[in-house]
């Protein structure tokens, strides 16, 4: 059931207009399609559904101007309306049918055929407004091959019509229903509606053929002489699109799109919506030409200046912006664009406004002294009626602003911030975030900023922005530690999220207690265990004993608290509770050394939830204890190779694990049943498969790498997909000569592989120790093939040996580290010490953008990113990035990140490593520099 369109009226708020479609139903719809059929008109019928259909539509001029039908008409009068009616009522049909594919219903292929067939009835209409649904009708059902036949005749008539409204709708239609075969024999009325007088003539062939040029390229890249001549068009769509076309059917000729863009730029383009296009074609091509040449000269640039002093607003604009948007542009550049910016600041328009100031708001993240001219005039939009205008403009006088303006913004942020929607104050308080960072001495009037907008209404995404913020400055700001810690518990008194009072308090724990009066938070804490729900409780109690944990003074407090505690509702908040006094001594048991308790409370769980409720879902009670060290630490993952079509890849292993193991556990025993592999020692890793065939080939074969301390055993997955053929003896040829580290000692092949029917050959190589070494492999598939009786399926007895050429394979850095996060990475961090911790910064050289820039270093190291810190925010200069992970030899390592944009596209980034072993920690810095 479709929803109803509501528009508020002006004067009655209290009323409202429904859409016209309300209720309708498909099959409903596709029963007054058959009006559709009807050979002949029953006057009578015609009228009765127009004036259920149409009376409300056409009452004013029909019944006021005094044509309503009546009984004093004569003949071919009479039926002349009668028609009106009857195309009315086919028009509104067709509507109610455009409808329902436009909200996603589906028709079944009898529908579909019975509509169309039905709706194809409807050319013999005269009416241009039903001839135009038609086609959108004939385009939206997107008919079979063989019903394209029907109509191709009629649209091909109408292709060649004098009426230019049929030319042009036909030309579409065909062009989007016909295959390449048809279009090679109306390839020529297409050329000539190209250059055709009509601008909707000509504007529709070249959209189809911007359309045509995915499936049908060739044909239409012989149309370059007449989209050329369409560029010179005097008319503005025929220009615009004939340039696009154009330029699509030169984009993978670099030179001759530089070529396109030089000869237009002479000034022969007079299209307002063509020059913004080429301003953009301009850009593209000065980007590319920047990667090419070591010269300061930057081409095309007086270009982009002289369209700043165009008549069209959008072209002013476009080159504006596209300024702004060049790399390495200097401040002399920047000039003539942040003036043109500043004037539409001013502008009577709001979309002219918003343009401006959103294009400021980017450049002030680059070049923040270039924008300061424009303060003035943002500050005026403070007050813009529009919201996003607004919201814009404040969070650019954030990056802009200087020191001894901060107060005076907070002063109009505070007016403005009640005034907009909550997915604006995000922005606010990121930029507000962003601002105490780089004056940290404003964070008093900064944070009391944050808590007094914390109290007041929002939702639970805006209060989590505001409380990221706080925290942030917490750890950034050491200052700013004791009073922002105040205002998140003055803010948990009354907070009706779950989530942010649990995270508070977690904080809370860690940071509180070192503090300079940790019990001021006590009272705090303790509230929570009595008016919140038993999850906050929960939380609340563990906050109570890293308290007790960290600050003895605090100790016998503590004690007398968690003792309440185990009188709670709750089982958790009591289970919690008989623990931690346990764990601390509250109940007179002997405890242990307080580095294990810190341990206990503070230390990473750097084992996966999933495999911990695994492993004890399978334990089973005995007089041995359950034993955490034997949870497998690897992120469990998929074993085996998914297919990409079915009985056409690989599935890995030969066949699933029945029960819940990890997937080293279901690797390792499979190649601890292999002699040649069984005194390897313990499998450390194995990787996700990786592909070694494209898709839909004669054999399918992905490898999975399985990491040992001394060696690396190749898993090569493969798949016959040929029914008429066996394949013996299969083996996978191994080329090493450009992995100088690594040597084949065995190997396992295959004795039979059948029509899909996956099976497995493996290869090993020894390795250095203990050593990340990394090597490129090429495989060759070789195997004896057999014919097969596909009506008997026996094989012939004679074979012919034969190869199949496979894709590299490459040992890399990332393969020797799994992938284990932490719950806490600071505490983790801290519990690591300092000992065996190395820091140095890389230079990683021009990058697209600073989200590349952090996947590429963590897809090298192969970690695990922590606290979500692989999401870079749009538009960041700078991030951190926190990962985890275990290095080959089980040596838990832990990752600093920190990268910054260093000129225009360079990126710098300073790498913190602290490990368990100081060969690990050199080694990952090793892997940083040769990466």
């Amino acid at each position: 059931m479709s929803q109803p369109l509501i528009k508020k009226d002006d004067d009655r708020d209290d009323e409202a207009e429904y859409s016209p479609f309300l209720g309708i139903e498909k099959g409903a719809v596709l029963q007054e399609a058959r009006v559709f059929n009807d050979p002949q008109l029953d006057p009578r019928k015609c009228s009765q559904v127009f004036a259920l259909y149409c009376l409300p539509h056409f009452y004013l001029q029909h019944l006021v101007s005094g044509f309503a039908c009546t009984e004093k008409k004569k003949g071919k009068e009479y039926i002349s309306e009668i028609n009106g009616f009857w195309y009315a009522i086919c028009f509104q049909v067709i509507t109610k049918l455009l409808y329902l594919l436009n909200q996603g219903e589906t028709f079944t292929k009898i529908e579909a055929t019975e509509v169309f067939f039905a709706v194809t009835k409807l050319f013999q209409s005269r009416d241009i407004g039903l001839r135009r649904m038609v086609y959108l009708m004939i385009k939206e059902l997107s008919p079979s091959a063989d019903e394209v036949i029907i109509v191709t005749s009629s649209l091909m008539k109408d292709m060649n019509s004098k009426t230019d409204m049929y030319r042009a709708n036909a030309i579409r239609v065909l062009c989007r229903i016909t295959d390449g075969t048809l279009l090679t024999q109306i390839e020529r009325y297409l050329k000539q509606a190209i250059v055709d007088k009509n601008p909707v003539v000509a504007s529709a062939a070249l959209v189809s053929g911007i359309h045509l040029l995915q499936t049908n390229p060739e044909i239409v890249k012989r149309w370059s002489n007449e989209v050329q001549e369409a560029v010179q068009s005097r008319a503005a769509l025929v220009q615009f699109h004939a340039l696009a076309l154009l330029h699509q059917i030169r984009q993978n000729d670099r030179l001759a799109v530089s070529k396109l863009v030089t000869s237009l730029t002479r000034g022969t383009v007079r299209s307002p919506l063509a020059q913004c296009l080429l301003i953009r074609y301009t850009s593209q091509v000065i980007r590319e030409s920047a990667l090419n040449t070591q010269t300061g000269d930057r081409p095309f640039y007086d270009f982009l200046e002289g369209c700043l002093r165009h008549k069209a607003e959008m072209v002013i604009f476009e080159a504006a912006r596209a300024i702004t948007e060049l790399s390495g542009v200097t401040s002399c550049e920047l000039t003539p664009a942040i003036t043109v910016l500043q004037l539409f600041l001013s502008s009577s328009k709001p979309v002219l406004r918003f343009a401006a100031v959103r294009t400021l708001n980017k450049v002030a993240m680059t070049h923040p002294m270039a924008v300061t001219n424009c303060n003035i005039d943002m500050e005026s939009l403070i007050s813009d009626q529009n919201r996003s205008i607004a919201t814009l403009a404040i969070t650019t006088l954030l990056k802009t602003g200087n020191e001894s303006s901060v107060d005076r913004l907070m002063k109009q942020i505070t007016n403005f911030m009640s005034d907009i929607a909550d997915e604006f104050k995000i922005v606010v308080v990121e930029a507000i975030r962003s601002l105490c960072l780089k004056f940290p001495l404003k964070y008093r009037s900064l944070m009391n900023f944050l808590s007094n907008i914390l109290r007041e209404e929002g939702g639970f995404e805006y209060k989590k922005a505001i409380v990221d913020s706080i925290v942030i400055l917490i750890r950034d700001i050491p200052e700013a530690k004791e009073s922002g810690l105040l205002h998140l518990c003055e803010f948990i008194e009354d907070c009706e999220f779950t989530y942010l009072s649990t995270q508070i308090l977690h904080f809370l724990g860690i940071e509180g207690p070192k503090t300079s009066d940790p019990s001021k938070y006590i009272r705090y804490i303790y509230n929570r265990v009595h008016l919140e729900n038993a999850t906050v409780r929960a939380a609340a109690v563990s906050t109570l004993a890293k308290f007790g944990a960290l600050v003895d003074s605090l100790k016998p407090r503590i004690f007398v608290l968690l003792r309440r505690c185990l009188f709670d509702s709750d089982d958790e908040v009591r289970d919690r509770a008989t623990l931690y006094l346990n764990t601390l001594g509250g109940d007179g048991q002997v405890v242990e050394t307080d580095k294990d308790v810190q341990v206990f409370l503070f230390g990473p769980l750097d084992i996966p939830l999933v495999n911990l409720e695994t492993s004890l879902k399978n334990y089973e009670p005995s007089e041995e204890p359950f034993d955490i060290h034997s949870v497998p630490r690897e992120v469990k993952s998929q074993p085996l190779a998914e297919k990409k079509a079915p009985g056409k890849k690989p599935t890995g292993l030969g066949a699933p694990p029945t029960g819940p193991p990890s997937t080293v556990d279901a690797y390792e025993r499979l190649l601890s049943s292999i002699p040649e592999f069984s005194n390897f020692g313990k499998l450390f890793k194995s990787s996700a498969p990786v592909e070694l065939t494209e898709a839909e080939t004669e054999y399918a074969v992905n490898v999975v790498k399985h990491i040992f301390d001394g060696h690396v055993v190749f898993q090569y997955n493969c798949t016959n997909t040929i029914p008429e053929q066996l394949l013996e003896n299969v083996t996978v040829i191994v080329d090493a000569s450009e992995a100088e580290e690594f040597s084949e000692v065995a190997s396992k092949p295959l004795s039979s592989l059948p029509y899909d029917s996956p099976g497995q050959t493996f290869v090993a190589f020894e390795k250095p120790e203990g050593v990340p070494a990394v090597g490129k492999f090429s495989n060759m598939l070789r195997f004896i093939v057999k014919e097969v009786d596909t009506a008997t399926g026996e094989a012939e007895d004679d074979g012919v040996e034969d190869e199949y050429q496979l894709e590299d394979l490459e040992v890399v850095a990332a393969d020797y580290m799994m992938k284990v996060g932490v719950s806490n990475f600071r505490n983790a961090w801290e519990s690591m010490g300092p000992d065996f911790e190395r820091v140095d910064e890389y230079g990683l050289g021009p990058r697209e953008s600073l989200a590349e820039a952090v996947s590429a270093v963590i897809s090298l190291l192969g970690m695990e990113p922590c606290e979500g810190t692989e999401v870079v925010p749009s538009n960041s200069r700078s991030h951190s990035c926190l990962l985890s992970g275990v290095f080959i030899g089980n040596v838990r390592v832990l990752v600093r990140l920190q990268f910054g944009i260093d000129g225009p596209k360079d990126v710098a980034m300073k790498l913190a490593v602290r490990s368990e072993d100081e060969s690990v920690s050199d080694a990952i810095h090793e892997i940083v520099a040769s990466g």
